[in-house]
């Protein structure tokens, strides 16, 4: 599996999920039959907007050698990771961190800076966050190359709106706190054949970006980024995980499964990780969300909660109190 210890295997418990916390996993598992379908390559068109295109997709698929640490055009990656380590297939993939609607849904409005931003400004978060480096120009023939890819990406979605798969896949909440300790057992099991024993991920042949991300350390994702919120990486193991096994709409994984792994690869008291400083991270405290365990919080639970969960105590708190505007 895309995303160790020396536990030895044991049998996981499965625990029962809140009856109102998602949809049932029959209902996670049915196939998606639906999803937006990305235009063909062949259907690039040709001329300057087609280069611009192709040489945008190419980044995306091939960024650490273009824009990573020993880049052809520049240095601004501080790390290895791809772009299309976490928006698989090129962005392309129903519920895998895809393109689908980006295009059309920016400008936003995004909480964890507080503020409007463009679709340059994300993609130069994620450069910051995951790939620990620096922001590339917004009017770099890099950057328009991006944006032309994302665009032709989401061809003939509306402005504003979304499509079927482009989102993670729902997961139901569970009840108790994720556990690291069985989540080694399903990293064991699972995910440490492609990611490596220590998490520290698979290079390609050339040395130059990563087949198989590394999970923690010096050259993986700064606390602060999407993978380090338990909620969303679950979401994302659990949609596509193991990578070669799982389909959108066939998880291979149960949703404990998955939130337990996932608080293995994020368990800071055992997985270190670049240093940020995250003080200015959601600074109106009202849209912090309940997986981001970095106070000050504006509800009574604690940081090891909001870290490890269970979450949907917190959620329905924050659904009561921020509705009412309390």
């Amino acid at each position: 599996m895309k995303f160790l210890s020396g536990i030895l295997t044991s049998g996981m418990a499965i625990l029962m999920l809140a009856c109102n916390s998602g949809p049932s996993t029959e209902e996670l598992s049915k196939p998606l039959t639906l999803a937006y379908q990305v235009p063909d390559t062949a259907q690039i068109p040709n001329g300057e907007e087609g280069e611009m295109i192709r040489y945008g997709r190419n980044l995306i698929l091939n960024f650490p050698e273009y824009l990573g640490p020993e880049g052809s055009v520049g240095a601004y990656a501080g790390n290895k990771l791809n772009c299309s380590n976490c928006h698989l297939e090129g962005g392309t993939r129903p519920n895998g961190l895809n393109f689908f609607s980006s295009h059309a849904r920016y400008p936003q409005f995004r909480a964890r800076e507080g503020k409007i931003l463009n679709l340059a400004e994300r993609i130069n978060n994620c450069i910051e966050r995951p790939l620990n480096g620096k922001p590339i120009p917004l009017d770099s023939k890099e950057m328009n190359a991006m944006l032309s890819y994302m665009k032709w990406v989401s061809t003939g979605v509306e402005t504003g709106k979304r499509v079927p798969g482009d989102d993670l896949p729902e997961i139901p909440l569970p009840t108790r706190p994720a556990n690291p300790e069985k989540g080694a057992l399903v990293y064991q099991k699972h995910c440490q054949r492609c990611h490596a024993q220590n998490g520290e991920g698979v290079l390609d042949s050339m040395g130059k970006k990563y087949l198989y991300p590394p999970l923690w350390g010096k050259s993986s994702y700064q606390p602060g980024s999407s993978m380090h919120r338990l909620i969303k990486h679950a979401a994302f193991v659990y949609g596509n995980m193991p990578y070669d096994i799982a389909k959108p709409g066939k998880p291979v994984l149960t949703p404990e499964e998955a939130f337990d792994v996932a608080a293995f690869v994020n368990d800071d008291r055992i997985h270190p990780r670049p240093y940020v400083d995250l003080s200015t991270s959601y600074p109106l405290i009202h849209h912090k969300p309940a997986d981001f365990p970095i106070g000050p919080f504006d509800d009574p639970y604690p940081a090891e909660q909001h870290k490890f969960g269970p979450f949907g105590e917190i959620i329905e708190w924050q659904k009561k109190h921020r509705s009412a505007g309390k």
